[in-house]
């Protein structure tokens, strides 16, 4: 029989990584964490790592794919997808249960649904040959290749003519795309009513700045981090980035930043009923339970399997 991959998803601020955590102490596991974001170095407070979370009862608990690259390097869900295999590979290959958690929808999702990724070099004439094709054609072109599950592909010009290359490469060379080893799914999602959500995020919000989430992005700009490419991780490094550049007051940046994450978490519980719709069956957790009691329901569940 396959392995289990136990996935835990849920918005922003909805105490996932506490719940998968307090779930590898109950089952000798490890977390894989699925935030697009938490790859980076040095981006702790902003992309809320909560690395104290990893320590239950004294004992620390082994997570993978936080703090793996440069904030300078790009990352994506092809490196993703090579990065969650390497890991789940090894944490069952010791005999520990792997636990998959994050609120990144397209990462998630790519997992749970098995996207068939791929990767493929640069090629200068390809994308000559492009050239006289409108963005409507090439994504036409592009749909006609693969579902279009990152709608960030056909946002611009360059985004759709790397993608389009991609997929065309990968057509003629079939060793390009990732293929996921065997696995069963039990997936957990952590929702709460919304105005409860809200309140947990400005408190999140302002325990961040309190913690020095300002000086962290100060940090990172000292370090060299163009200030555009800060403002590119979206949410708290945008917002943070235009206060220290003077583009708006303390009280704006948090004001903007508020009302920022407030939407961010209504898309990514838009991307957990898209992934509902597609087919993907998500146990719901009420979030507002003692964790404790957030645990039983998930280890009730799990008797089931």
């Amino acid at each position: 029989m396959p392995p289990l991959l136990i996935t835990i998803l849920g918005p922003t601020a909805s105490g996932k990584t506490a719940l998968a955590a307090a779930l590898a102490a109950r089952l000798q596991g490890e977390v894989i964490s699925a935030d697009s974001r938490q790859v980076f170095r040095g981006m702790d407070i902003g992309t809320g790592k909560d690395l104290a979370d990893y320590c239950v009862q004294e004992k620390s608990i082994p997570y993978h794919l936080i703090d793996i690259c440069h904030p300078s390097e790009e990352y994506n869900a092809y490196r993703f997808m090579g990065d969650f295999k390497a890991a789940f590979v090894d944490i069952v290959s010791r005999g520990r249960q792997p636990i998959l958690c994050g609120g990144t929808g397209l990462y998630l999702d790519a997992v749970i649904r098995a996207y068939h990724l791929a990767d493929a070099p640069i090629d200068p004439a390809y994308r000559r040959s492009l050239n006289t094709s409108s963005d409507a054609e090439l994504t036409e072109r592009l749909a006609s290749l693969v579902p279009l599950h990152n709608h960030t592909d056909t946002e611009t010009r360059d985004r759709l003519v790397r993608a389009l290359e991609i997929q065309e490469f990968a057509q003629s060379n079939p060793d390009a795309y990732i293929k996921l080893p065997p696995m069963r799914h039990l997936v957990f999602g952590i929702r709460m009513p919304r105005e409860v959500l809200i309140a947990r995020i400005e408190a999140r919000l302002r325990q961040r700045l309190a913690e020095g989430m300002t000086t962290e992005v100060q940090h990172l700009l000292d370090e060299g981090i163009d200030a555009n490419r800060l403002m590119r991780f979206g949410l708290e490094y945008r917002h943070v980035t235009r206060f220290l550049f003077g583009l708006c007051s303390e009280q704006q940046m948090f004001d903007n930043l508020f009302t920022d994450i407030r939407r961010f978490s209504k898309r990514q519980m838009t991307w957990f009923r898209r992934m509902e719709r597609n087919g993907v069956e998500i146990h719901w957790i009420d979030g507002t339970l003692p964790l404790s009691e957030r645990l039983e329901c998930l280890l009730a569940e799990l008797q089931k399997v």
